[in-house]
């Protein structure tokens, strides 16, 4: 597993509930090897402009993540799991949108 990869695993919502989805590995963190990840969901209602990151199903790249349908990355959904949790990865994140995502984090807790 490599930072941009989408897989699944379990992660806790802020209605308490744990729920298995698509998430995106952003950065393994030391010395553990956890992952801090990004939630990702179908509810593109969610979206935050400037913030999120929109994937939709007619984008050129959107077979390469693995994802089924339109979704968002949510910046504000994030979450540090062990790599043991996390399954093999279904798809990745093309570098352009990685680097916009990890941008948009830094900016956002620098403020």
């Amino acid at each position: 597993m490599k930072e941009g990869d989408i897989a699944k695993a379990t992660l806790d919502q802020s209605d308490g509930l744990i729920k298995f989805r698509p998430v995106v590995l952003l950065k393994q963190l030391p010395p553990s090897g956890d992952w801090l990840v990004c939630g990702v969901t179908s509810s593109v209602k969610y979206y935050v402009k400037d913030f999120d990151i929109l994937i939709k199903e007619e984008d050129e790249d959107f077979s390469d993540t693995g994802l089924l349908k339109s979704s968002i990355i949510r910046l504000g959904f994030l979450g540090i799991i062990p790599e043991k949790e996390i399954e093999e990865s279904i798809g990745y994140l093309n570098i352009e949108k990685y680097k916009v995502l990890i941008s948009n984090l830094l900016q956002s807790t620098s403020n």
